[in-house]
């Protein structure tokens, strides 16, 4: 990766009327606005659908579109559409926060709407969309599904024979439910419409889109149902074992994740092709695919089904270099970050440098004045992406809320700079003229936003992934203030 620097801002947290961000005309803006600012990047969250929780790393699919992404206004322009369609609905009070309650249940009557407009008048465009798209079958059928059993996880189905994908149900169902299974198929045609136009548009000003991929997908996910073969379940289909990473940093109890473990054995059998499958998927949607939970690949925390806590769970062998080999074979045109973030080993080191790809490193977790920590700038050598914080983090000024007086005052010496001065400019400012190839800014940090817009915070399990930047907030002001450090630290 070329010296660059980016900012992270997830597709949700555009402005927009309708209570979350969009693939619309604000997204367009933000683009525009990185192009001016001297930025290559733009980094996102995951995009698929979301589920309980409302974390876009438990998603109904690793391939599908949220459709709360699909813009309304955009809807109205093509026709499907009008403006009155859109009167008299709510979608939240606080325009920078999102109302998830009030998305959930104004979105779909809405985008129904639209899909009864638009099915006949696009069906050729569908059904092209529909044999491009191999999982687009299974994906809609298991929404239909979820929606005829009252939203409830598949494996509470009422239902075995369906639950379990025998021939049988499953032709009974398709005829049942072939309005949703259309419905929900429109809407991915509608959300990959869009989002090809905005990817499209921003590659054509020179900035490419780094997105991330989950090491693990949810066990309520059409993925586990439709293909149960990849992945630990019993006789019943329940998960023998469950994701998570033990206590941390972060959570004194560890984090329990609760995503089905992979079967990595098949997955080696089969050629891996189950990954392939995925990353060709994200491939279409991302420039860069940072992988989440790297260490995941070398040994991951497996705790047993039924835990309350992440603290009785053990470390298993992963695929290692099996797995990064087929994946940086097959895409060898393809960007990766290693997201090598948590308990590391000198085995997960030895995979980092055996696989070639850039590791991350996190200011935040640098100015500790106990210890020396291969997080200060001065450790880095060029082939890694350098960020202040992640969605995981704090945002700066809290950060330096939160630190101890010994902390703040290390992190001030190193930086240089007296207490009258600005620490969290300062941080920017080390990360942009560190020697790491890329460096990737939260946008919270550079507006220099408090508690009330961190994007999550783990191990709670409500009040996350809700923050919402103001419109305007992105002005000329602060877009020359990034474009200036840009230049000064040759990243534009």
């Amino acid at each position: 990766m070329e010296r660059s620097s980016g900012i992270l801002l997830h597709i949700s947290s555009l402005p927009s009327p309708y209570g979350i961000g969009t693939l619309g005309k604000e997204a367009y803006r933000f683009a525009d606005s990185l192009k001016a600012a001297n930025q290559k990047y733009w980094q996102l969250l995951p995009l698929g659908p979301t589920s309980y929780g409302d974390s876009p790393y438990q998603s109904f699919s690793t391939f599908a579109g949220n459709p709360y992404f699909i813009d309304l206004d955009l809807l109205v322009k093509d026709g499907l559409l009008h403006k009155k369609d859109l009167a008299d609905l709510t979608w939240g009070d606080d325009p920078s926060q999102v109302d998830y309650g009030k998305i959930y249940e104004n979105r779909f009557p809405v985008l129904y709407a639209a899909y009864q407009k638009g099915w006949k008048r696009d069906r050729e465009a569908v059904e092209a969309f529909q044999k491009e798209k191999r999982w687009l079958h299974d994906y809609a059928f298991f929404m239909a599904l979820k929606r005829h059993f009252g939203m409830k996880s598949w494996m509470e189905w009422e239902d075995d024979d369906i639950r379990l994908r025998k021939s049988e149900a499953m032709k009974k169902y398709e005829a049942l439910l072939q309005d949703d299974i259309q419905f929900y198929t429109y809407l991915q045609f509608l959300f990959f419409r869009q989002w090809t136009a905005l990817k499209e548009y921003i590659n054509h000003l020179g900035i490419k889109i780094i997105g991330d991929l989950p090491i693990y997908v949810a066990m309520d996910s059409a993925d586990v149902w439709a293909e149960p073969e990849f992945f630990q379940l019993d006789e019943d289909k329940k998960p023998k074992e469950i994701s998570g990473v033990p206590p941390d940093y972060f959570c004194e109890d560890g984090q329990l994740w609760g995503n089905p473990i992979y079967d990595y054995d098949k997955m080696k059998a089969d050629g891996f092709g189950w990954w392939i499958r995925r990353v060709e998927g994200a491939a279409q949607m991302f420039d860069v695919i940072r992988i989440d939970h790297f260490r995941g690949l070398e040994s991951y925390w497996a705790v047993p089904y039924g835990e309350p806590t992440a603290r009785n769970g053990q470390w298993r062998k992963g695929p290692g270099m099996d797995l990064i080999r087929v994946l940086t074979g097959w895409f060898s045109g393809l960007s990766f970050i290693a997201e090598d973030l948590g308990f590391l080993t000198p085995e997960v080191a030895q995979l980092l440098k055996d696989s070639g790809l850039p590791g991350m490193k996190v200011l935040e977790f640098a100015f500790d004045p106990r210890e020396p920590s291969n997080y200060l700038p001065h450790t880095y050598d060029r082939h890694c992406v350098c960020y202040v914080g992640t969605h995981d983090n704090e945002t700066l000024v809290q950060w330096e809320k939160a630190m101890d007086k010994k902390t703040i005052a290390y992190a001030r010496e190193y930086l240089g700079i007296d207490k009258t001065q600005d620490l969290p400019q300062a941080v920017i400012r080390a990360g942009m003229r560190s020697v790491a190839d890329t460096f990737v800014v939260q946008m919270q940090d550079w507006l220099g936003l408090g508690a009330e817009s961190r994007m999550n915070a783990p191990g709670i399990g409500s009040g996350n992934w809700r923050w919402r930047m103001l419109p305007g907030a992105f002005d000329k002001k602060l877009i020359q203030q990034i474009a200036r450090c840009t230049r000064i630290y040759g990243r534009g």
